[in-house]
């Protein structure tokens, strides 16, 4: 089973990389498969790559329900 997790963009390395975060743990993911993200976007990323952006409320939805799906807290995630 795959699985994709959204992150928000901090900031741009290059046209291609950029740092992203979510919660504590940021990591440089390739964006070159989603043109024109921004640092503040919200994006999907599975296997390093950002394969789709995300409107702010999808993606704390999402993070709600990765949260839920762990057994955590949001304190603990």
């Amino acid at each position: 089973m795959c699985l994709a997790v959204p992150l928000i963009v901090v900031k741009l390395i290059d046209a291609e990389r950029a740092l992203a975060r979510r919660d504590e743990t940021e990591m440089e993911i390739d964006i070159s498969l989603v043109p024109g993200v921004s640092p503040g976007d919200y994006v999907i990323v599975h296997a390093g790559f950002a394969i789709q952006t995300l409107e702010p409320e999808d993606a704390e939805e999402r993070i709600e329900l990765l949260r839920e799906l762990g057994g955590l807290s949001p304190e603990e995630a």
